[in-house]
């Protein structure tokens, strides 16, 4: 009781903010936020980063949380200003991201009267919020923060909201800041089923062609280490999935690259033929899977993922795996044996080679103009892979995965389960504030880049100095792809004006550089990499370059399209047959 002491409900939310460690927030104020903004001044150690529109506040919390791998905060006002949150939330929630998004309400007085600016924001985002609250009595602050920063960050990670009416903000009452946590009905199980760990051992040591496939469970849980541990062990393959990428050396013997609808042709190839799967920190979406009745038609699935309601959700698990994947790795490594020698193994790593030799997916072409693939290979080779890759949302986002050898871990991020265009700009601009000893380069493609630019501002006025290669091609690429494969090329609301990218970097008084050749990419890059600002560099790419190898969606591993030529042939027979 004696550490008790008065405080207004904007100065418990500041004081429970520094006491989970909250350094920087993202936030745009409006009036039923403000006694809190009024109270920052008095909280230094509290930095706020003014955005220009909401969702660039919650993708910027996004991108920090995921760069950082602490909860991310982001501020907002009451009705639009928190109904803008919406995307950023969904974002989140879709890819297991740890986030705080707090929120302005009317007073309690107004609320359901259809007052200035108000919104039933816990109803809004109830389906894209891990958990939300709106806050009724002062003195339920404390508690309301140290459970939802538990929340976030527990279990599956996700985006939490807090709605706090402006008369409880302003209001007086005595804080006290828990120690722990009372929730009963949330326990997330952190190990796995020791009986479990051994059937799936033993499954693993009898296989002849096994492959793991590597999550983003596995970067959320910081599990390099066991990844790497269990893969070099057994000798076993690794395939990452998209938001899965930077969790495993992309330079390592054992790395495969992405699987997929975009994923490379030997990844496909080598899951159709594996005997046993071991996937971790994943859930089988269909931009992996395809037709799932064709998926991995051959194989035994081990899954392991610490959301119980993922096991057996889209492909069926022959031994299901509940818990953190740092812990079950852990586990699992303990009674594996090692195999990494053992003659089934070098022969089915020969086959994989000699898969990769076959079905060479990552082969640049020669092309009149510049071509994306080479742009985002170039960018690899001058960072030798070690800077924090940001993408927004289509054709940019798959090649970048594809063609950028990732060596640092968790240098990956991009928006995955929803596939948020616009996401690029704020998530590395928040990733860039997390991580200021790291380059983060920005791969936008143009729509993309038009979603969310005002957020330039935002980074002019911070001085944050992200490097944004934008790959123009003057459409919206992956639509229009999608267009000219099952819509015989009727490229309707694809072709895209953009303003010029030079004038606009003056405007918010960045480096800007434009590259239409071979020859000055590399160049440019390093241009980039030398200044200590922001910079812009627009690279004028090829129009109608497509993304392959492609399986259609609902289609499977034979029907995959691995080059252009191909492609046109499959239309040519199309167009004879009907």
């Amino acid at each position: 009781m004696a550490n008790r002491k008065k405080m207004t409900g904007a100065q418990m939310v500041c004081e429970s903010l520094l006491r989970e460690g909250v350094e920087v927030m993202f936030g745009y104020p409006g009036g039923a936020i403000l006694p809190f903004y009024q109270t920052l001044p008095q909280y230094p150690k509290l930095r706020h980063i003014l955005v220009r529109h909401e969702q660039g506040a919650g993708h910027a919390a996004d991108g920090y949380s995921r760069a950082t791998g602490r909860v991310g905060v982001a501020v907002a006002t009451s009705g639009p200003g928190a109904t803008n949150l919406t995307t950023a939330l969904a974002t989140a929630q879709m890819d297991s991201s740890p986030m705080i998004a707090i929120t302005g309400q009317v007073p309690r007085s107004a609320i359901g009267k259809d007052a200035f600016q108000e919104t039933d924001v816990t109803g809004v985002s109830m389906p894209v919020t891990k958990h939300n609250y709106l806050v009724m009595e002062t003195r339920d602050i404390p508690r309301i923060m140290k459970e939802a920063f538990y929340i976030a960050r527990t279990g599956r990670p996700g985006p939490v909201l807090i709605d706090i009416p402006k008369d409880v903000q302003q209001e007086e009452a005595e804080f006290e800041y828990p120690d722990g946590v009372d929730l009963p009905g949330f326990r997330p199980v952190l190990d796995g089923h020791p009986a479990q760990i051994k059937k799936a051992a033993g499954l693993i040591d009898e296989a002849q062609r096994p492959l793991i496939i590597a999550g983003h469970g596995v970067i959320i849980s910081r599990a390099y280490a066991e990844l790497l541990d269990l893969a070099e062990k057994t000798g076993i393959p690794v395939i990452t999935t998209l938001l899965g990428i930077s969790g495993f050396p992309g330079d390592h013997p054992l790395h495969m690259g992405m699987p997929g609808m975009h994923g490379l042709a030997w990844n496909n190839l080598a899951i159709d033929e594996a005997d046993v799967i071991v996937a971790i920190g994943m859930r089988f979406d269909d931009r992996v899977t395809g037709k799932v009745s064709t998926f991995a038609p051959r194989a035994k699935i081990v899954h392991i993922d610490i959301d119980p309601a993922e096991i057996g959700k889209n492909v069926k698990a022959h031994v299901p795996i509940v818990g953190d994947v740092k812990r079950v790795l852990t586990q699992l490594n303990q009674h594996v044996t090692a195999r990494h020698d053992h003659p089934d193994r070098k022969e089915w790593r020969r086959r994989v080679d000699k898969m990769k030799k076959e079905h060479p997916s990552l082969r640049i072409r020669d092309a009149k103009g510049l071509l994306p693939q080479y742009v985002c290979s170039a960018l690899s080779e001058v960072t030798h892979g070690d800077s924090i890759i940001v993408t927004g949302v289509g054709q940019h986002q798959m090649w970048a995965a594809q063609h950028y050898v990732f060596r640092d871990q968790g240098t990956f991020i991009s928006s995955g389960g929803l596939g948020t265009m616009g996401f690029e700009i704020p998530a590395a601009m928040g990733a860039q504030v997390g991580r200021p000893d790291k380059t983060v380069w920005s791969v936008a493609g143009d729509g993309g880049f038009q979603m969310t630019l005002p957020e330039l501002g935002t980074i002019a006025q911070e001085k944050i100095p992200v490097k944004f290669a934008i790959l123009n091609n003057s459409f919206l690429g992956m639509v229009r792809q999608w267009q000219e494969i099952f819509y015989q090329r009727q490229y309707v609301a694809t072709p895209l004006f953009s303003p010029d990218f030079m004038k606009l970097a003056e405007a918010y008084g960045m480096m800007g550089l434009r590259v239409k050749d071979k020859a000055g990419v590399g160049p440019a890059i390093h241009q980039a990499m030398k200044h200590d600002g922001p910079v812009i560099v627009e690279f004028v790419v090829v129009e109608e370059e497509s993304v392959y190898p492609m399986i259609p969606p609902g289609l499977s591993v034979n029907e995959m399209i691995e080059e252009p030529e191909k492609m046109v042939a499959m239309q040519d027979s199309k167009e004879a047959s009907s």
